[in-house]
């Protein structure tokens, strides 16, 4: 049996091939162009500043460690013989952000992982007029705890177009202004 014949010779391309495809990638090119530069974006007003509190904090246990007593050691396999027993699960971070004497955040994250024992992260931006501005700053890491034990208040000025970054460094002593 033969196989039919197949032409394989290449397509020549005429004058108005050419130009239609010029035409399109010009059109393209302009289109490209034209949304790069319009409409314009401006991430705050013209008379705002940005407040962002952004950090990673892993959380105090949820609770005691415990010593074992001797049967519960005997009952145990050899290899998970260990006199002390402490829980994985890890507090919730709560942060709590006041700007002016007025509550601006209050969250509670949770501790990433299966076992909720990794760490909680905060992220988020608060748009301020510019200007003097009271910055109050509350944050846990204990759900045992009642109290906020890191806090951090003070008064700052921003320029317009300003960021202010609230973060968490326990080397620096707690809750920073950056």
């Amino acid at each position: 049996m033969n196989a039919p014949a197949t032409d394989t010779a290449p397509v020549a391309r005429g004058p108005r091939a050419w130009l239609g495809q010029v035409l399109l990638y010009g059109l393209f090119a302009a289109a490209i162009g034209t949304f790069s530069q319009w409409p314009p974006y401006h991430h705050l007003g013209p008379d705002d500043a940005l407040v962002k509190v952004s950090f990673s904090r892993v959380g105090r246990p949820v609770g005691d460690c415990r010593t074992l007593s001797a049967e519960e050691l005997a009952a145990r396999p050899p290899n998970m013989r260990t006199p002390t027993v402490c829980p994985r699960e890890r507090s919730a971070v709560v942060v709590e952000v006041d700007i002016d004497g007025a509550p601006r955040l209050r969250r509670t994250a949770q501790p990433g992982g299966v076992a909720r024992d990794g760490a909680s992260a905060v992220y988020e931006r608060l748009v301020v007029p510019a200007g003097a501005r009271r910055i109050a700053v509350r944050l846990s890491d204990d759900q045992r705890a009642r109290e906020r034990p890191w806090t951090r208040e003070g008064t700052v000025t921003l320029a317009a177009g300003q960021v202010l970054v609230v973060d968490f460094d326990a080397e620096q002593g707690g809750i920073t202004f950056r």
